[in-house]
């Protein structure tokens, strides 16, 4: 008697796509925020002590934000992958996107607060 093979489970190309338009989404709001970083950095070049250290503070959190919002778009497409139906994967995709903004959302006010801070201290 011939066993019958189990059918792969495939993702269609649409689901596919809709997958890596979610990774590029997450890469952009990565470069995005590497931007805002860098200009924040920049920003502070050539100030006092206080100032450097300042902006020293606002680089380590915005790399750490960077590679916290990194790892969320990898741990998002690995899961993304282990969807069983298309709806599973679109309700994956909005939480995604939904925890990102909350996510990026407080990542900008406290970057904004520590370049608040590390300005007001180069006026003392």
């Amino acid at each position: 008697m011939a066993s019958q093979a189990t059918p792969n489970f495939q993702i269609p190309p649409e689901m596919r796509s809709f997958a890596e338009q979610s990774v590029e989404q997450a890469r952009k709001a990565f470069d995005t925020v590497m931007n805002a970083a860098q200009s924040a950095v920049s920003s502070f070049e050539g100030q006092a002590a206080a100032a450097q250290a300042g902006a020293k503070d606002v680089q380590r959190k915005a790399f750490a934000f960077a590679e916290h919002n990194v790892d969320a778009s990898f741990e998002f497409a690995q899961k993304l992958l282990s969807a069983k139906t298309g709806e599973e994967m679109v309700k994956m995709h909005a939480d995604y996107v939904k925890s990102q903004m909350e996510t990026l959302g407080e990542q900008a006010r406290e970057l904004g607060q520590t370049s608040t801070r590390a300005g007001a201290h180069t006026k003392d």
